[in-house]
């Protein structure tokens, strides 16, 4: 009788030298230089265009001030790129969440609009005063409604792009998802402790020990699994996580972070009332004066 053949190994997760690995140096200047030079190339772009457009109309109009029209605005949006980041991590556009925060978006792009006319009309009030003259927005009802109109499409690109690159990034890292039981398990009323999560990252499958996840952090409709510099996307809430995790190993700090006390390597309290919890990969997480007492009983235990 033949001895039955092995199931193939799961990938490791330490395999080196992935197109995520090679990305990873790069990625903060690559994100930062792709906003830097796309509005640099748009003010420039459209200062070129605009002046081309006042010369051959034969408008009255000195040269230098398209160039301050255009560039006010794309050095405000440029500003502005951090909110937007921030804004759209906490109300995230996907699949299963576009209808309950349309609502926020247009509430955003409202806001959003009203930054930016607010900076770069006062740049360019600025700029004109240097320059001794005037710079009149006209009636700002019925600007700044033409100006969102404007705005609004730009919010709504400038939203779209970035929710693409984090489905790339969430491609190229890995998303996880809690490791299914055997069909003939037997259900059990209290959350099941999963031992292990399953990877899967650009057409394969990793399996990473529960007890090998450094800390978590909540990101929207997701939960981060912190693990060996990597971060795995979990769609789940913390609280469900937290019913999940072992409680001896796992310790709620924050609202939005777990640590593994295996992985804590300092306390440090701080004088409003709140501390730091080094890690021992070098990462610094908040905790809450709410969660402290948990965490000494959980490294004294």
């Amino acid at each position: 009788m033949n001895s039955p053949v092995p199931p193939p190994p799961v990938p490791s997760t330490h395999s080196a030298d992935t197109l995520w690995d090679r990305y990873q140096p790069w990625r903060r200047s690559v994100e930062w230089g792709f906003w830097i030079v796309s509005y640099l190339v748009g003010g420039l772009a459209n200062s070129v265009t605009v002046l081309m457009d006042i010369r051959r109309l034969h408008l009255a109009f000195a040269s230098w001030e398209p160039a301050v029209w255009e560039w006010t605005s794309h050095l405000v949006s440029l500003a502005l790129v951090p909110a937007v980041l921030w804004f759209t991590r906490r109300f995230p556009l996907h699949f299963d969440t576009w209808r309950r925060n349309l609502p926020w978006m247009l509430l955003g792009s409202v806001a959003w609009s009203a930054l930016h006319v607010a900076g770069m009309v006062g740049l360019r009030k600025l700029v004109y005063a240097t320059q001794g003259g005037h710079y009149d927005f006209g009636p700002w009802l019925t600007e700044f409604f033409y100006e969102y109109l404007k705005d609004v499409r730009h919010f709504a690109g400038l939203v779209v792009l970035i929710e693409l690159y984090r489905l790339l990034v969430r491609r190229l890292q890995g998303e996880a998802s809690v490791l299914a039981a055997p069909d003939d398990t037997p259900l059990v009323e209290q959350p099941e402790r999963p031992e292990r999560f399953l990877v899967r990252k650009l057409g394969k499958e990793f399996l990473i020990a529960a007890a090998d996840v450094e800390w978590l952090q909540a990101s929207g409709n997701y939960v981060n699994l912190h693990l060996r510099g990597r971060d795995y996307p979990l769609r789940t809430t913390m609280a469900a996580i937290e019913a999940q995790l072992d409680p001896r190993r796992f310790v709620r700090v924050h609202r939005s972070y777990i640590v593994n006390l295996d992985c804590v390597g300092e306390i440090e309290p701080l004088d409003t009332g709140d501390a730091r919890v080094g890690m021992r990969d070098g990462t610094a997480v908040p905790c809450s004066r709410t969660y402290r007492d948990a965490l000494r009983i959980g490294t004294a235990a």
